[in-house]
């Protein structure tokens, strides 16, 4: 009877836990639900949200490493302090400098032609190129491909809202 009170009491106690680290990951989804650039569901697209904390206290957030940049470009004087991404498989934020990159592959990206994704290890990255192919990558090199990729992606997405605008018309 003494080991199914302590086994209940366990369960109980990883669950709590649990739902405590998972309520506190996703603090970041609701402090800032909504892109500050394009106004995606970061919800919806946490498998690719971002969180950028600064030096003098703020924090943007948003869907994806196209919409980092453009904070990164309108904030030069500002230093991040940390870059949080989501993990692709898992949607925990994780670490983005330390994050193993895809670049690429068959899997469409969020807010580009050419996708960028992030895992927290490099086994899983791995996976992914062998399944959707792409490129393993550092941040470093996933940031100089989205600047690379920054007009093209805009015009994509021009394009796409001018067709979604035109449709609701209709």
């Amino acid at each position: 009877m003494k080991r199914c009170g302590l086994i209940l009491v366990a369960i109980a106690f990883f669950f709590f836990t649990g739902t405590f680290f998972s309520a506190q990951a996703q603090e970041d989804i609701q402090k800032h639900a909504s892109c500050k650039y394009c106004g995606m569901d970061r919800a919806k697209f946490a498998q690719s949200r971002m969180l950028i904390e600064y030096e003098d206290g703020t924090s943007v957030g948003t869907c994806s490493i196209h919409c980092v940049a453009v904070d990164l470009s309108l904030n030069i004087d500002k230093t991040p302090k940390t870059i949080g991404v989501g993990d692709y498989n898992t949607k925990a934020l994780i670490d983005a400098e330390k994050a193993v990159w895809v670049i690429g592959g068959s899997k469409p990206g969020v807010m580009t032609k050419r996708a960028k994704w992030a895992f927290a290890e490099k086994g899983a990255a791995e996976a992914f190129v062998k399944e959707n192919q792409g490129k393993v990558a550092t941040f470093d090199e996933a940031m100089k491909a989205t600047y690379e990729d920054m007009n093209e992606d805009t015009k994509m997405i021009r394009e796409r809202r001018k067709m979604r605008q035109m449709k609701k018309a209709d």
